[in-house]
């Protein structure tokens, strides 16, 4: 069992800089791959990022490539998303989620899901 708790959004304006945070219990956490989504008011949740166990590979949605930075801490049992050059439409509730496998992109059928973090980026 993995219970992951996301942190650190909030209010910033456009062109800057916010780092989000998701901590993970249990001493399995460091076996995987863990992955932000997002999901802004009216819309469906989409994909932002993926790293794996090992933090050897990481993956981005086109919309966010340059500006993200995704990265963790096994020894924190922490994900962390650097998040750069922000733009309104980045606003939107951004979860964490673990899996014992690859990310799955689409969200569907990963294992464990965090309750999220509320960014909003102001024109």
């Amino acid at each position: 069992q993995v219970q992951l708790v996301e942190s650190g959004g909030g209010l910033v304006q456009a062109g800057g800089s916010l780092r989000i945070s998701c901590a993970g219990s249990g001493r399995t956490f460091r076996s995987y791959s863990m992955g932000w989504f997002r999901q802004a008011p009216g819309k469906e949740r989409e994909f932002v990022a993926s790293v794996s166990w090992n933090a050897v590979s990481t993956y981005y949605a086109e919309s966010v490539k340059g500006r993200f930075t995704i990265s963790r801490d096994n020894a924190k049992n922490t994900v962390y998303l650097q998040m750069n050059s922000l733009k309104p439409e980045d606003t939107a509730v951004y979860y964490c989620a673990a899996n014992a496998g690859p990310i799955r992109t689409t969200g569907e059928g990963n294992d464990y899901w965090g309750q999220g973090t509320q960014v909003t980026v102001s024109s």
